[in-house]
């Protein structure tokens, strides 16, 4: 059955490095919601770690439905990262994005980022 699952940078890093035979699969067999702010983190993983950047997102742009930010989606982040940053002291703004976008769609989060472990509605890798 087809899921609707937002991607974390973390979940794109990895299935780029090719370190999760599963990814693959997920991937294709799911509806794929990618935010800007992490696509733009995972190009700027690529450039540093020596791969083709513009053909990575090409790849998420194929993949996957980008999603920008509008005022209200920037509102809505602003208040998830004050909240989840009293509860867990290094939790990213782009987590927020995440967050964010999958609370919206009403999504499963696709990741591997240790701030994700004991959050609902996440598929952990």
């Amino acid at each position: 059955m087809t899921k609707k699952i937002v991607m974390d940078a973390f979940a794109w890093v990895a299935y780029f490095e090719g370190e999760n035979e599963d990814l693959a699969s997920i991937i294709e067999d799911n509806e794929l919601h990618t935010s800007i702010f992490n696509a733009i983190e995972v190009t700027s993983k690529a450039e540093r770690s020596g791969q083709d950047s513009k053909e990575v997102l090409s790849a998420i742009n194929q993949l996957s439905t980008i999603h920008h930010v509008d005022l209200e989606s920037s509102y809505r982040i602003g208040e998830l990262h004050a909240k989840m940053r009293k509860e867990i002291k290094d939790f990213g703004l782009g987590d927020c994005f995440v967050l964010e976008l999958a609370e919206r769609l009403n999504a499963k989060i696709l990741t591997g980022d240790p701030h994700f472990k004991n959050l609902k509605n996440v598929i952990f890798i």
